[in-house]
């Protein structure tokens, strides 16, 4: 299968490309290298370098490629900048998407995996949370995301586009080859590795006053090699389903406070904290129920366990002092 990744010079991007390569698939990767880097795209993948924003560059790029389908990653992830510049995140993430959208109809790709996220759900009135609780974000990443997931229930319906939605929430981990390199890095586990190399002098925890266990905000951690699979499992699916939304993620929540605890067991090292008010628009809870893929693809999360996920973490930071080095 012709794939075209957006994205797929990034992080979770890099590693499905990886994982699609590895299946054998004709893979090209579409990114404009803000957050992505040249020298995580694999040995087999091809690189176009350009902006989902010009549709011309998208149009030349889907008439040479003559893809099956579409994968995409590219998007701002970070939630507490959201909340500071709404506007960037629904250009980048909503409109750019669009754009996206309208090229590949045009060139006659009808299937599009699409990487969501758990921010969907906002504050959940059940945990762990199923594909039909009610959608309310609090946070402007979250609802630039919902924005996509709205738009692409009708371009299906009106014009039979077939689709996966992946919601996650934290993704986390390394393989052997590809890790996570951020500049500047804003996810909780890289963080906490870097406080336990010496390249910060502590780990800051935003809010101690949640309705939690520890006062801490729960998260479900899964394995990015885990979410690769996913994305293939879910491409595969769309030859003979129109529409997919999925949750992806172990069942399990670990709080801020765990997951320093266990990166304390793994590297060995104190990792100081910094106790610091609540950042705007973080939900307390957000632990996703993946029952429903498991029983209708067969997926199953081989990474459940925190430690496991931090230590492959680890390991790829310990061998990559510098990231990508680009």
């Amino acid at each position: 299968m012709k794939i075209l990744v957006t994205g797929g010079a990034g992080y979770i991007g890099s590693i499905t490309v990886a994982e699609l390569v590895r299946e054998g698939h004709a893979v090209t990767v579409f990114d404009n290298l803000s957050n992505g880097h040249r020298k995580a795209v694999v040995q087999g993948a091809n690189l176009i370098v350009g902006e989902l924003a010009d549709s011309n560059r998208l149009a030349e790029t889907f008439a040479k490629g003559e893809f099956d389908a579409v994968m995409h990653f590219a998007a701002f992830i970070e939630a507490g900048e959201s909340m500071n510049a709404p506007e960037r995140f629904f250009r980048n993430n909503t409109a750019n998407t669009l754009t996206l959208i309208e090229t590949m109809l045009r060139a006659g790709v009808q299937r599009f995996v699409f990487s969501s996220t758990a921010a969907l759900y906002g504050n959940p009135e059940k945990i762990p949370i199923c594909e039909d609780a009610p959608l309310h974000p609090t946070n402007a990443y979250g609802e630039s995301k919902l924005l996509v997931e709205h738009m692409l229930a009708w371009m299906n319906r009106v014009h039979g586009l077939r689709y996966a939605s992946l919601r996650y929430f934290n993704a986390a981990g390394a393989t052997a080859e590809l890790g996570e390199a951020h500049n500047p890095e804003s996810h909780l586990i890289p963080l906490v590795l870097q406080a336990a190399v010496g390249k910060r002098s502590n780990i800051s925890i935003f809010g101690t006053d949640y309705p939690t266990p520890d006062g801490t905000c729960v998260r479900d951690f899964i394995h990015v090699a885990d979410l690769a699979k996913a994305h293939s499992l879910a491409l595969h699916a769309l030859e003979s389903r129109e529409k997919l939304i999925y949750n992806l993620g172990n069942g399990n929540g670990f709080s801020v406070r765990q997951v320093i605890d266990a990166a304390r067991r793994v590297t060995g090292q104190p990792i100081p904290v910094v106790e610091c008010p609540r950042r705007a628009g973080d939900p307390a809870v957000l632990v996703a129920s993946s029952g429903k893929i498991q029983s209708e693809l067969g997926w199953q999360p081989q990474f459940p366990n925190p430690e496991e996920i931090i230590r492959s973490a680890w390991e790829w930071h310990r061998r990559h002092p510098d990231g990508y080095g680009n």
